[in-house]
C-alpha cells in the first residue's frame, strides 16, 4: 500500500531553521508536498536560494520561501517567525534544525570559547526560536514545535565535547514547552537523529571506515539513516495524525539507543594523544 502525506499540511505555514541542507532541507521538501508553506531560514543566503529552486523545482502543492537570519540573534529569530506569520495570517508549526558543535575531544581539552559558543547556537539559539514561535502559535490556537536533537543527548558520544551536552538542554527545553503550552494547544516534541547520510556527517564519518564499521556494530537496523527518515516523523508530528502527543523524545536511529554511543578514539587519538584521552593534560 502506497502512503502519501498530500494534504496533511494544506494552507499551514511551518518556519525551518537549518532549512538550507541536509535534514532541514529534507523536511521543508516534505512540508511543501504535504501542501504546506515552508519558510526556511539559515544564515547563508545562496544555500537557501539554491534549495528554494531545488524544490520549487521538485513540485508539490505547497510553496517555498526562505529568509536569512542566524537563531543565536533574537532579533533576527523575531523577524523570521514574523515573516512565517505574516505568510497567510497565521504560524502552526516550526521545525529547528540549525545547530552543531564547534569543538571536539576530550573534556581537559576543549576549547572554552568554542564551548560557550556551542551553546550559544544550540541552548540560546534553541530558546529563542521556541519563545518567538510559541508566541505565534498560542496566537493562532495551538501548533506544533518539532526540536532536531541528536542520540548524542541520550548515549554518551566520548570526546564529542559539547554537541551532546547541549542536544539534552534542548530536549528539556521540548519538554518544558510542552509541559506549558499544552493549555494552549501548542505541542513540542524532539526528534533524536542517529546516524544519518548528510553532505556534513559523510566527509567525516562515511569516509572513515573504523567510525563506520564502529556504527554499523551499534545499530541494529543494517543501513545507515537517511533525511527522508528524520523527515517522515517531521511531518508526522507536525501533522493532526499526532495531535495528541506531546513531549515527547523520539529517536530515528535504526535501533542504537539500545545499544551504545560510537567510538571516537580511532578519530581523536592521533589528533590528542593517548594519555589525552583518558584525560591527562600536559602543563
Amino acid at each position: 500500500m502506497q502512503f502519501s502525506v498530500q494534504g496533511w499540511l494544506t494552507d499551514r505555514t511551518v518556519l525551518i531553521t537549518g532549512g538550507g541542507s541536509g535534514i532541514g532541507k529534507a523536511i521543508a521538501q516534505g512540508v511543501v508536498a504535504a501542501g504546506g508553506n515552508a519558510l526556511i531560514v539559515g544564515r547563508t543566503e545562496a544555500t537557501l536560494q539554491t534549495a528554494v529552486e531545488e524544490i520549487s523545482a521538485a513540485g508539490g502543492p505547497g510553496a517555498i520561501r526562505f529568509q536569512t537570519a542566524d537563531v543565536t540573534s533574537e532579533d533576527d529569530v523575531a523577524r523570521a517567525v514574523a515573516t512565517a506569520a505574516a505568510w497567510n495570517g497565521k504560524l502552526s508549526g516550526a521545525v529547528h534544525c540549525a545547530g552543531g558543535s564547534l569543538t571536539v575531544g576530550p573534556v581537559t581539552h576543549l576549547d572554552s570559547e568554542m564551548w560557550r559558543q556551542t551553546v550559544d547556537l544550540n541552548v540560546n539559539g534553541s530558546m529563542y526560536v521556541v519563545k518567538h514561535t510559541a508566541r505565534e502559535m498560542v496566537r493562532g490556537g495551538g501548533g506544533s514545535f518539532v526540536g532536531i536533537s541528536s542520540i548524542a543527548a541520550s548515549n554518551t558520544h566520548r570526546w564529542f565535547g559539547p554537541y551532546g551536552v547541549t542536544k539534552s538542554a534542548l530536549d528539556h527545553l521540548v519538554q518544558l514547552a510542552a509541559d506549558e503550552l499544552g493549555a494552549s494547544w501548542v505541542r513540542a516534541n524532539s526528534i533524536r537523529p542517529g546516524l544519518i547520510r548528510t553532505d556534513l556527517v559523510a566527509a567525516s564519518i562515511f569516509e572513515f571506515e573504523p567510525l563506520r564499521e564502529d556504527y554499523r556494530q551499534c545499530t541494529p537496523l543494517p543501513r545507515a539513516g537517511e533525511v527522508e527518515d528524520v523527515a517522515n516523523l517531521a511531518l508526522f508530528l507536525l501533522s493532526d495524525a499526532s495531535q495528541w502527543i506531546t513531549g515527547q523524545l523520539i529517536n530515528v536511529d535504526g535501533g542504537q539507543k539500545l545499544r551504545r554511543g560510537p567510538d571516537f578514539s580511532a578519530m581523536m587519538e592521533p589528533m590528542f594523544g593517548a594519555d589525552a584521552m583518558r584525560g591527562v593534560f600536559a602543563d
